[in-house]
This record gives C-alpha cells, structure tokens and sequence, in this order.
C-alpha cells in the first residue's frame, strides 16, 4: 500500500492527463462551464485551486480572469504539467499539502483573502480523515473575503459497491489500458486500486499502486461546510457531486 502522494508518483501522474480519454483543453473547457455555473457573479481576483493537478481548473479560472491563480498540490510532475500550459495567465505554484493553504492565503499573508477557493476533481477524499477535511474546510473559511465561494467535486463513495461492480473501466487505447478496483474494507475509507496496462513492442506489461480515499457522504460533508459558517448549494459536476459554499459573514 502506499499513500496519495507516493501513488501519484510511482504510477497516476504519468498516466493522469491521459486517463480522462479526451485533450487538455478538452477538460479544461469541460471544467470551465462547471465553475462559470457555480461562480456566476462572483467577484474574480484572487483564486485558490487545492489539490490542482495538471490545471484543469487552474487554467479554467485563469481563462475566467481570475488573477492571479494559485495552484497547489503535492506532485512535482503534475505542477510542471501545468506550468506548461500557464501562457501568459498569472499562475503560481505551491509544491505542497492543501492543507497548508492559510500560509499562503489570508489576512497576514501576501496574498491577502481569496475570492475563490476550489477542490476539484474527487481531490477532498485524499484528505486522511474527517477532521483532516473540517480542518481543510475551517482553513478555505478563513482565507476567503466575505462574499467568497467555494466549490467542492467529489465522488460520493459512502454507499458501498459490491461484486463485480467494484470494477470501473477508465480508460484505454492501442497502447494503455487502465483499470480501477475498488475494496470497502473500512467504514470510513475506501481502498482504490489502480492497474494500468502498457504495451511494449508484442507484450503488456502491469503497473500497478494502491491508495486510500475517503467515504465522504454528501449529507456529511454538506453538513460540515454549514457547521464551520459556509451557506451551501447542492448540485452536480457530471458524475461527481458539487457543493459550492458561500462566505456569508
């Protein structure tokens, strides 16, 4: 078993972009009308994208105008990804755990409040428990000017699946083949599997890496963001689950 940051490593970044079977402008358009929805009428300064990625939504707000876009998160590979799709936009970032965000955003930081904060992209569940998420929730509260928004895309995992429906086909093509296995050992976290398939001249050859993402039911996590000061609205972000708090006060 290895960890969020070390299956990203070994296995995941390499194959991430690729996996979602269409371009990057492809998904970054995609993920662009979900937060044009979910941020209509917000203000467009500051941006905070937790766990980015390749910059799916990290390019998406710098295409809004939001300026500038701070993208964080804990792969190397998958930053240098998105610093290689920043053009001109005013992009920076972060090489490191999102949880660590009110050392860059907020009142006694450089940056000052953020308009907007966004996790996307099932990224909350690599969290390591439910206070990991209410610490994470209580940090976005805090570094966002009143007025601001918040999106969260996820996968609701809470019920749990069971036979062959444990197996999800991602993605595959002439030359790679991925499969998911998921295995509901723990009430409170799910075990996902990845085996990717990679031809080498006449043969296939298996890479595979495992990892922990929470069970996070959307009642859960809707009453949490209340509960630190969030007003939220429920809503869906293609096969994922979106919830978009306001900073009300």
């Amino acid at each position: 078993m290895s960890g969020v940051e070390e299956h990203y490593s070994s296995l995941l970044a390499g194959h991430y972009t690729w996996m979602f079977g269409i371009s990057f402008e492809a998904k970054v358009a995609e993920q662009r009308a979900i937060l044009e929805d979910a941020l209509a009428g917000a203000s467009r300064g500051l941006a905070v994208d937790l766990g980015s990625g390749p910059g799916f939504q990290t390019i998406a707000l710098a295409e809004m105008g939001y300026s500038p876009v701070v993208a964080m998160d804990t792969s190397a590979e998958l930053l240098e990804e998105l610093l290689s799709h920043r053009a001109s936009h005013d992009v920076r970032v972060v090489h490191g755990d999102m949880l660590r965000v009110g050392e860059f955003v907020g009142l006694e930081t450089d940056l000052g409040l953020a308009d907007v904060m966004v996790c996307m992209g099932d990224t909350i569940t690599h969290l390591e428990s439910k206070e990991g998420v209410v610490r994470l929730l209580h940090a976005v509260r805090d570094g966002l000017v009143v007025g601001g928004r918040f999106v969260v895309s996820y996968r609701d995992l809470s019920v749990e699946a069971v036979g062959v429906d444990r197996f999800i086909p991602v993605f595959g093509d002439e030359e790679r083949v991925m499969t998911c296995f998921l295995e509901f050992d723990r009430p409170e976290s799910v075990m996902v599997h990845d085996l990717v398939y990679r031809r080498e001249g006449s043969r296939w050859v298996l890479e595979k890496s495992c990892y922990r993402k929470l069970r996070l039911g959307v009642d859960w996590l809707e009453g949490a963001m209340r509960e630190v000061g969030f007003e939220v609205e429920r809503g869906v972000a293609g096969r994922l689950v979106r919830l978009v708090g306001w900073k009300s006060r």
